[in-house]
Parts: C-alpha cells; structure tokens; sequence
C-alpha cells in the first residue's frame, strides 16, 4: 500500500503547509506545478503502458489493438452506467460545499471533511492508481495524486480548517482497501492466466490521460474509461 500511504501523506503534509502559510500559491507558481505534476503524469503512465507491452512486433500490435479495443467498450459501458455524471454530480456537490463555507460556520470542518473526501475518493486516477499498486507494485500514480490532493489541501485549509485533513481517512480506507483486495484475490488469477499485463497497458494509457487533463490540453471523460480496465484482461482471454 504504499501508493496510498503516499496519497495519504501528501493530504497531511499539503494540511499541515496550508495552516502554516496561510495563503495560497501564486497563478504563476499553480502554473509551474501543474506543468512539473503534467511531466511526471505522461512519463509514468507511458512507462506503464510500456511495461504491458511485450513480445515480438506482432504480438505487440495485438496488445495494442487489445488496449484500444478495450477502451472504446469500456467508453461505451462506462457511459451506459454515467460514470462521469455521478463524478461531476459529486464534484458539484463539493464544489458548492467550497463556495458556501465561512469562518464562522460551525459546521465548518465537517462541511470540508466531506468536500475534500468527495473530491479525493471520486477521482479516476485514484481508482487506476490503487489497482496498480496491488496488481504491479506500481505506486507512481497514487504518488502524483498525493501530491495533486496535497496542493488542493493546502488550499482548503484555509477554508474549511483542519476538516480537510480528515479527508485522508476516506482516501486510506477506499484505495487502501481496493489495492489490498487487487494484491490478495485479483493479482494470483490474472498471472496466473498472463493477464495483467493488458490491465497495466490500458492503465498506464489511463494515467497519461490524466496528464492531458492536468496540462488543460484535452477534456476527457475520465471516469467512463474506468471499466476498460475489466474488458482488457476479458479481451486477451477471448484472443487466446
């Protein structure tokens, strides 16, 4: 669990920054974080996919087909079960937690306790990054994450108090859970039938999305894609 003690650190450590500050970073100094966060996204998520990939040049091009493939149904699956309108619904939510919060409020931290696990708990990468880590060991992304959430938290302190910190216990609880159920149940099956690798390439393609999102270069639907990572192993099962 080591992506998600990350995750879980850089909400506390981002807290802990926040309520000593006391004020937020600078547009240009948001600009040049989003960039270094944006870098590091692409190369770790293009390294995973890489990772997935194998073989001789055939049976390369089938593990692409297999992960393009597997994409496009999960898009389409992902938006028959509105994926990405029950986020948005629960980013709103948050986001009107955010604007109606006050000082004075003595609902305050409970009110930022739920927007910021809202937010954390809700995200794609958060997902992708969790099965990872329990399938391959690979915590990168849940260690960009960390320090995604840790930025927002420095900002939400000054809103919402210490409440933002307790956002870390949702967060260590769901990915923590999901990685450890992915390292015990799924990770034995899926090597076991030489299935993870098409799992890392789909989610290392997810992760480099992310990066696009990041650097305000395209809008994805991100939560729609979340159920490709069923129909890859399913896919090069049925290919065999």
């Amino acid at each position: 669990m080591i992506g998600t003690i990350l995750n879980v650190v850089g909400i506390l450590i981002g807290g802990i920054a926040g309520l000593s500050r006391r004020r937020a970073f600078g547009p240009a100094a948001e600009s040049n974080l989003r960039v270094i966060l944006g870098v590091f996204t692409v190369y770790y998520g293009l390294r995973l996919a890489w990772l997935g990939l194998g073989g001789s040049f055939g049976q390369i091009l089938k593990q692409v087909f297999i992960a393009v493939l597997a994409l496009t149904i999960g898009k389409l699956a992902g938006r028959s079960l509105r994926l990405q309108p029950m986020s948005n619904h629960l980013g709103r939510r948050a986001r009107q937690r955010i604007d109606a919060a006050r000082p004075e409020d003595p609902r305050r931290l409970s009110e930022g306790f739920k927007a910021c696990a809202s937010l954390f708990c809700a995200a794609p990468l958060g997902v992708v990054g969790a099965l990872e880590d329990g399938l391959s060991d690979y915590f990168y992304p849940l260690g960009v994450k960390g320090a995604m959430d840790g930025l927002a938290t420095m900002s939400f302190v000054l809103v919402f108090g210490r409440g933002a910190m307790l956002s870390a216990l949702p967060v260590l609880a769901l990915q923590g859970t999901l990685t450890l159920v992915c390292r015990q149940f799924l990770k034995p099956f899926l090597e076991a039938h030489n299935l993870a690798a098409s799992v890392n390439a789909v989610g290392g393609l997810l992760v480099f999305s992310v990066a696009l999102v990041i650097l305000d270069l395209k809008r994805i639907q991100l939560a729609d894609y979340l159920p490709s990572l069923v129909f890859a192993p399913l896919l090069t099962w049925l290919w065999k």
